[in-house]
């Protein structure tokens, strides 16, 4: 709360006195009042190592605006461990969380009347959360990505927190011995930072930097390396010209903008889990952004890095390649980017991109134009009976992209795991998994666990899975998420039986249920939605206001 900035007159200034006395009992003096109040969001917590690495970037960032001769207001943020969480009830919490965070960084910002905020976090849900808050305070804000993590190592190979849920499946299986099993579960995860691939979460730390709210290299830098902690003391430098010069999120958060994070999604192979939390974005900026938006972009950007789940390389090895610059620069040369874009540094995207070199040559990880992985991008908008508001799949690099068979149909995630583990589940069937959306599960928790389990018995491009909750972005193989609307709001999913014929077509990007409409029609007239699973508390609030998962899964939705 800047008084002398912000008072009118004398009178006003008098009636402040006694909020000038609850900063005077923190040790501010009478010159500080006229000094911007920062806010420092900070995601710091030993819940998860995703964020066990924040609190160095957290004091890094206060240091450094003390610095700029600001006055660092900090707050926390909570966080939800989706790899702990996944497979247990906990994950219903996850989805939850984004709405959580973001009410904690609007509300913090806006009920303490802070000049500009800076946000740091690490896992999946941190970022858009973080950034939703950022856009409904619309003070000036920057993104501090925690960092990603280093790989874990085993008999030479690189692993990472996907590798042991795949162990499990090859274990159950028996294609791993015991010892191999216990010794990847002990070392895929060496230390702080968020999940190594490009899943959710370096996913979204890639897509702000496009976007703008980042600065540039940071969303691919290691949380045990130093220099993520100078890029946040500079990150902390940024936020305080920007104050000076009043650039707010929503001069930065635009339709043309969201095509450039959107780009680079579709560039880097990046998480299904974008495609949600893009649409929340979009809502909180007031920006028109449809899920066929997606689909429209991913018709234009071919798919240039070689990056896990689906390839070889993990998020430290892309900022070794050159980072998020090196593949914007390739997006921007080829006419593919909206240069023009104002970012948090003052500068436009083609003014952050001016002097990034050409490709090293002496890399694999980042393609050239001429010679993508893949020509269109990765993420589809799959309609059909079964989806007719749409749903999403990635859909490049699939050895059989059209998959009919007979429905297999599982009420929650745990009967569908305890199915395949069972060895249940043969080559050819597609798994229906429902009530697991916005509103039945509540909270669209991922299904991370039955399809790594899948891949790890060797069903990953055999069997199809679709369902109307979310997917880890380490998830790959012939699945459908998203699927609209959800069963528990009647959509079709919920009328699905047991053998039922459906068709996963990537080629036509259709999602079909073979039977009749009049035998549909009979199915719905004989359906009732269940009770819901939570009455009280926090699941039960988001499951009574949460939008469709076509429309970002938002709550406060028109």
């Amino acid at each position: 709360m800047n008084i002398n900035r912000r008072s009118k007159n004398i009178t006003e200034g008098i009636a402040r006195a006694p909020n000038r006395s609850m900063y005077y009992a923190m040790g501010y003096t009478s010159s500080d009042f006229g000094k911007p109040m920062i806010g420092v969001a900070n995601g710091h917590s030993t819940i998860t190592p995703c964020n066990s690495g924040l609190q160095k970037l957290a004091d890094a960032a206060i240091n450094a605006l003390i610095a700029c001769n600001a006055n660092p207001q900090v707050f926390g943020t909570p966080t939800i461990s989706d790899g702990m969480a996944m497979g247990t009830e906990g994950m219903k919490y996850s989805l939850v969380s984004r709405e959580v965070i973001s009410d904690c960084v609007e509300t913090c910002v806006g009920g303490q009347w802070m000049d500009g905020v800076l946000v740091i976090g690490g896992c999946d849900k941190n970022m858009p959360g973080g950034l939703m808050g950022m856009l409904r305070a619309n003070v000036p804000a920057i993104y501090v990505y925690g960092g990603t993590i280093l790989p874990g190592k085993y008999k030479g190979e690189d692993l990472n927190i996907v590798s042991v849920f795949e162990a499990v499946g090859q274990f159950t299986a028996g294609k791993m011995t015991e010892e191999d099993f216990c010794q990847i579960e002990r070392r895929a995860i060496p230390g702080s930072g968020s999940c190594g691939g490009m899943y959710t979460a370096n996913t979204m730390s890639s897509a702000f930097e496009a976007l703008g709210v980042s600065m540039p290299y940071s969303s691919t830098m290691a949380n045990v390396h130093d220099e993520i902690v100078e890029a946040t003391k500079l990150a902390a430098k940024t936020l305080v010209e920007a104050v000076k010069r009043d650039l707010k999120p929503r001069d930065i958060v635009t339709r043309k903008s969201i095509e450039n994070a959107v780009a680079v999604i579709m560039a880097t192979g990046g998480s299904t889990n974008a495609v949600l939390h893009f649409l929340a974005i979009a809502h909180a900026a007031q920006v028109e952004w449809s899920i066929d938006d997606f689909e429209r972009m991913r018709k234009k950007i071919p798919v240039l890095c070689d990056l896990k789940p689906s390839g070889r390389f993990l998020a430290v090895d892309l900022h070794t390649a050159g980072g998020i610059p090196a593949v914007m620069k390739v997006l921007l040369d080829a006419g593919l980017l909206n240069g023009d874009c104002i970012t948090i540094t003052g500068k436009t995207v083609a003014e952050n991109l001016a002097n990034i070199p050409p490709l090293r040559s002496d890399q694999d990880v980042i393609r050239p134009i001429a010679n993508p992985m893949y020509a269109e991008g990765h993420l589809a908008i799959l309609r059909g009976n079964l989806s007719p508001e749409g749903s999403v799949a990635k859909i490049s690099g699939l050895k059989n992209p059209v998959i009919t068979g007979p429905a297999r149909v599982f009420d929650d995630e745990q009967a569908a795991l305890a199915s395949i583990m069972a060895k249940n589940i043969n080559p050819g069937d597609v798994m229906v998994l429902r009530y697991l959306g916005p509103k039945g599960g509540p909270g669209m928790p991922e299904m991370l666990a039955p399809t790594s389990a899948l891949i790890g018995q060797g069903l990953g491009e055999t069997v199809g899975l679709i369902t109307d909750g979310r997917f880890s972005g380490g998830t790959w193989g012939m699945v459908v998420g998203h699927v609209a609307p959800e069963a528990y709001e009647g959509g079709a999913i919920a009328l699905v039986q047991e053998g039922d014929s459906i068709t996963i077509n990537a080629h036509t990007l259709t999602l079909q249920l073979h039977v009749s409409d009049t035998e549909l029609r009979e199915r719905r007239a004989n359906w009732k939605q269940p009770e819901p699973r939570y009455k009280r508390g926090v699941l039960s609030k988001f499951a009574r206001n949460a939008s469709s998962a076509s429309t970002g899964a938002v709550l406060d939705g028109d």
